[in-house]
């Protein structure tokens, strides 16, 4: 059984940082892909950041360039989003996904070439 296990939501003021974590089981995903999706009430999902194991690329949403840090490590099925300089907008449930395939640079940003999903976790970033 796949599982994606998040870690690390919870709620902070304006201007600070936290770090969410994500372990996958029962699948290797090296040669895929690991990163983070966001969804905030009321709107769509939305890519933040993920790491494309092949050639080790990265790439990021441009509302989080520069404050949102991916990283990983691919033997251990995990991938780590450090948030900084967080804003209220940044509000969201965000979930760790992951892919066995290889993805191009017209896919990596789609949810549809994800194929297993952890659970979310809740980020609150208050004024």
């Amino acid at each position: 059984q796949v599982q994606l296990v998040e870690s690390g939501g919870g709620l902070v003021q304006a201007g600070g940082s936290l770090r969410l974590s994500c372990a996958g089981s029962g699948r290797t995903f090296s040669g895929g892909a690991m990163g983070w999706f966001r969804q905030a009430p009321g709107k769509e999902q939305e890519f933040v950041a993920t790491i494309l194991w092949s050639g080790g690329r990265i790439y990021y949403a441009d509302s989080v360039k520069g404050r949102f840090t991916i990283s990983g490590d691919n033997a251990k099925n995990t991938v780590y989003l450090q948030m900084n300089s967080l804003k209220p907008g940044d509000t969201a449930v965000y979930s760790c996904a992951a892919t066995p395939r290889g993805l191009s640079v017209y896919q990596y940003y789609s949810g549809n070439y994800y194929s297993d999903w952890g659970q979310g976790t809740q980020v609150t970033v208050s004024s």
